[in-house]
C-alpha cells in the first residue's frame, strides 16, 4: 500500500527506506521497489545500522537525531523513518529525489 518512498502523515513525513548494512560507506543508492535504498557502513547488529542511518539522514536532512525515528523495520532491512520539522518537499529536494 505504498505510493512514494517519500509521504506526507499528517504533520510529519514518511520516508520509506531499503538499508543495506555493511557496506563500505554510507550513501544513498537509488530506488528500489519505491523505496529509497541506503547502503549503510555500520553492521547490522545492536542497532548501529539504524544509528548510522538516522546519523546519515539527520545530516541530509538539516535537522536534529530526534527529529526522525525508526517507526517501522527495527530488525528488517525494510523501514519506515519517520520525520518531523521537515516538508515532503525538502526531503525530496535534499535526498535528491
Amino acid at each position: 500500500m505504498m505510493g512514494d518512498a517519500v509521504e506526507q502523515a499528517g504533520s510529519d513525513v514518511i520516508i520509506n527506506l531499503k538499508i543495506v548494512p555493511g557496506s563500505s560507506k554510507t550513501a544513498i543508492s537509488g530506488l528500489l521497489d519505491g523505496r529509497l535504498k541506503i547502503k549503510i557502513a555500520a553492521p547490522p547488529e545492536k542497532g548501529k545500522a539504524n544509528e548510522c542511518l538516522i546519523d546519515f539522514l539527520a545530516g541530509r536532512l538539516g535537522v536534529k537525531k530526534n527529529d526522525l525515528s525508526v517507526i517501522s523495520g527495527q530488525t528488517s532491512p525494510v523501514k519506515q523513518v519517520r520525520a518531523c520539522c521537515v516538508t515532503v518537499e525538502k526531503v525530496r529536494q535534499k535526498l535528491g529525489l
